[in-house]
Protein backbone atom coordinates (compact mmCIF):
# COMPACT_ATOMS: atom_id res chain seq x y z
CA UNK A 1 0.00 0.00 0.00
CA UNK A 2 0.96 3.47 -1.42
CA UNK A 3 -0.27 6.40 0.77
CA UNK A 4 -1.13 9.73 -0.77
CA UNK A 5 2.14 10.89 0.97
CA UNK A 6 3.88 8.52 -1.49
CA UNK A 7 5.21 6.30 1.45
CA UNK A 8 4.88 2.59 0.71
CA UNK A 9 3.72 0.89 3.71
CA UNK A 10 4.19 -2.53 2.68
CA UNK A 11 8.03 -1.99 2.09
CA UNK A 12 8.10 -0.72 5.79
CA UNK A 13 6.61 -3.98 7.08
CA UNK A 14 8.82 -6.16 5.00
CA UNK A 15 12.09 -4.33 6.56
CA UNK A 16 10.45 -4.89 9.82
CA UNK A 17 9.97 -8.78 9.14
CA UNK A 18 13.60 -9.18 7.42
CA UNK A 19 15.06 -7.34 10.41
CA UNK A 20 13.74 -9.85 12.58
CA UNK A 21 11.04 -7.10 14.12
CA UNK A 22 8.34 -8.79 16.48
CA UNK A 23 6.43 -5.68 17.92
CA UNK A 24 5.29 -2.83 15.17
CA UNK A 25 4.99 0.65 16.77
CA UNK A 26 3.57 3.59 14.97
CA UNK A 27 4.14 7.17 15.94
CA UNK A 28 3.02 10.91 15.03
CA UNK A 29 4.72 14.03 14.66
CA UNK A 30 1.61 16.28 14.80
CA UNK A 31 2.67 19.47 14.12
CA UNK A 32 1.05 23.12 13.90
CA UNK A 33 3.00 26.40 12.91
CA UNK A 34 6.36 24.90 14.15
CA UNK A 35 5.17 22.99 17.28
CA UNK A 36 4.85 19.62 18.00
CA UNK A 37 2.26 17.85 20.07
CA UNK A 38 3.48 15.99 22.98
CA UNK A 39 1.67 13.87 25.40
CA UNK A 40 2.73 13.28 28.87
CA UNK A 41 2.48 9.80 30.19
CA UNK A 42 0.18 8.37 33.29
CA UNK A 43 2.90 7.63 36.03
CA UNK A 44 1.24 4.75 36.64
CA UNK A 45 2.15 3.32 33.45
CA UNK A 46 4.08 0.27 33.71
CA UNK A 47 6.18 1.43 30.67
CA UNK A 48 8.14 4.33 30.71
CA UNK A 49 6.25 6.06 33.20
CA UNK A 50 5.20 9.98 33.49
CA UNK A 51 7.56 10.69 30.46
CA UNK A 52 6.38 12.91 27.43
CA UNK A 53 6.51 11.44 24.48
CA UNK A 54 4.70 11.50 20.62
CA UNK A 55 1.30 10.07 19.94
CA UNK A 56 1.73 6.51 19.06
CA UNK A 57 1.16 2.86 19.89
CA UNK A 58 1.44 -0.81 18.78
CA UNK A 59 0.43 -2.26 15.61
CA UNK A 60 -2.74 -5.08 15.75
CA UNK A 61 -1.78 -8.45 14.03
CA UNK A 62 -3.24 -8.16 10.23
CA UNK A 63 -3.19 -3.64 11.13
CA UNK A 64 -1.51 -1.54 8.41
CA UNK A 65 0.91 0.63 9.72
CA UNK A 66 -1.46 3.98 8.31
CA UNK A 67 -4.47 1.94 9.72
CA UNK A 68 -2.88 1.38 13.58
CA UNK A 69 -1.63 4.81 13.12
CA UNK A 70 -5.39 6.28 12.62
CA UNK A 71 -6.62 4.11 15.52
CA UNK A 72 -3.75 5.36 17.96
CA UNK A 73 -4.21 8.88 17.20
CA UNK A 74 -8.46 8.35 17.37
CA UNK A 75 -7.44 6.81 21.23
CA UNK A 76 -4.68 8.82 22.63
CA UNK A 77 -6.03 12.48 20.94
CA UNK A 78 -9.72 11.65 20.12
CA UNK A 79 -8.00 12.21 16.15
CA UNK A 80 -11.31 12.19 14.20
CA UNK A 81 -11.49 12.73 9.99
CA UNK A 82 -9.02 12.27 7.36
CA UNK A 83 -5.09 11.54 8.44
CA UNK A 84 -2.88 13.62 5.82
CA UNK A 85 0.68 12.75 6.32
CA UNK A 86 3.97 14.35 5.52
CA UNK A 87 4.93 13.79 2.03
CA UNK A 88 7.64 11.24 2.10
CA UNK A 89 8.66 11.61 5.81
CA UNK A 90 9.06 8.27 7.99
CA UNK A 91 11.45 8.00 10.78
CA UNK A 92 11.96 4.90 12.48
CA UNK A 93 14.21 3.36 16.05
CA UNK A 94 14.34 0.30 17.08
CA UNK A 95 14.37 -1.04 20.77
CA UNK A 96 13.31 -3.74 23.46
CA UNK A 97 9.71 -3.12 24.59
CA UNK A 98 8.35 -3.47 27.72
CA UNK A 99 7.75 -7.46 27.34
CA UNK A 100 11.19 -8.27 25.99
CA UNK A 101 10.44 -8.36 22.31
CA UNK A 102 12.39 -6.61 19.17
CA UNK A 103 10.47 -3.22 18.79
CA UNK A 104 10.61 -1.16 15.84
CA UNK A 105 8.24 2.26 15.89
CA UNK A 106 8.10 4.23 12.30
CA UNK A 107 6.46 7.54 12.75
CA UNK A 108 5.38 9.96 10.46
CA UNK A 109 4.74 13.61 10.50
CA UNK A 110 0.67 14.74 9.99
CA UNK A 111 -0.46 18.39 10.42
CA UNK A 112 -2.75 19.37 12.81
CA UNK A 113 -5.99 20.01 11.41
CA UNK A 114 -7.96 22.02 13.99
CA UNK A 115 -9.19 19.23 16.63
CA UNK A 116 -9.52 19.82 20.02
CA UNK A 117 -6.72 17.16 21.63
CA UNK A 118 -8.91 15.08 23.79
CA UNK A 119 -6.48 12.59 25.77
CA UNK A 120 -7.10 9.12 26.82
CA UNK A 121 -6.26 7.89 30.02
CA UNK A 122 -3.55 6.78 29.09
CA UNK A 123 -2.03 10.47 28.98
CA UNK A 124 -2.28 13.12 31.67
CA UNK A 125 -1.50 16.15 30.23
CA UNK A 126 -0.43 17.83 26.80
CA UNK A 127 1.45 20.77 24.92
CA UNK A 128 2.79 22.02 21.70
CA UNK A 129 6.55 22.26 21.71
CA UNK A 130 8.59 24.61 19.92
CA UNK A 131 11.62 22.67 18.31
CA UNK A 132 13.88 25.27 19.62
CA UNK A 133 12.33 23.85 23.56
CA UNK A 134 13.32 20.29 22.68
CA UNK A 135 15.75 20.53 25.67
CA UNK A 136 13.61 21.40 28.37
CA UNK A 137 11.12 17.98 26.95
CA UNK A 138 12.33 14.77 28.92
CA UNK A 139 11.23 12.65 25.87
CA UNK A 140 13.74 9.78 25.06
CA UNK A 141 17.05 10.27 23.02
CA UNK A 142 15.43 8.50 19.90
CA UNK A 143 11.91 10.73 20.17
CA UNK A 144 13.97 13.74 20.49
CA UNK A 145 16.24 12.54 17.47
CA UNK A 146 12.99 11.73 15.28
CA UNK A 147 11.53 15.08 16.28
CA UNK A 148 15.50 16.40 14.62
CA UNK A 149 14.83 14.63 11.53
CA UNK A 150 11.41 15.93 11.02
CA UNK A 151 12.67 19.53 11.28
CA UNK A 152 15.66 18.99 9.45
CA UNK A 153 13.47 17.65 6.16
Amino acid sequence: MTTASGLDIRQLHADADRDGITKLVVGAIVHTDGQVLILRRSVEDTFMAGIEELPSGGVEPGESLYTALERELGEEIGWAGPLILDPGFVARFDYISGSGRRARQYTFGAPHQGQPIVLSIEHTAYRWLHSTDLADSDVTVETARVIREWIDS
